[in-house]
């Protein structure tokens, strides 16, 4: 009969623990900085490219859009890249 009683209030000690504990905090990192970026301006677009894939052709776009914010109020920067097929010239 004791742990009955006890149960209700190790679970509720365990709950509020684990509340009260410290949230991970966000890691905004990446091994290539082509990808994405913190803070500042919007990045510049590059112009469209065409790369031949043998028996087509590639076009790519790349552009930069805001992806939200940090928690310090920073913009994040991603890059969207955009493939279509095309004739070869």
């Amino acid at each position: 009969m004791p742990l009955r009683r006890c149960l209700p209030v190790l679970l509720v000690t365990a709950l509020v623990a684990g509340c009260a504990s410290s949230t991970i905090a966000p890691s905004y990192t990446t091994e290539n900085p082509d990808v994405m970026r913190i803070g500042g301006e919007r990045p510049v677009s590059a112009d469209p490219r065409t790369e031949n894939a043998g028996s087509f052709c590639l076009e790519t776009t790349e552009r930069w859009n805001e992806h939200g914010r940090t928690p310090d109020g920073q913009t994040l920067w991603a890059k969207d890249t955009l493939r279509r097929v095309v004739p070869c010239q």
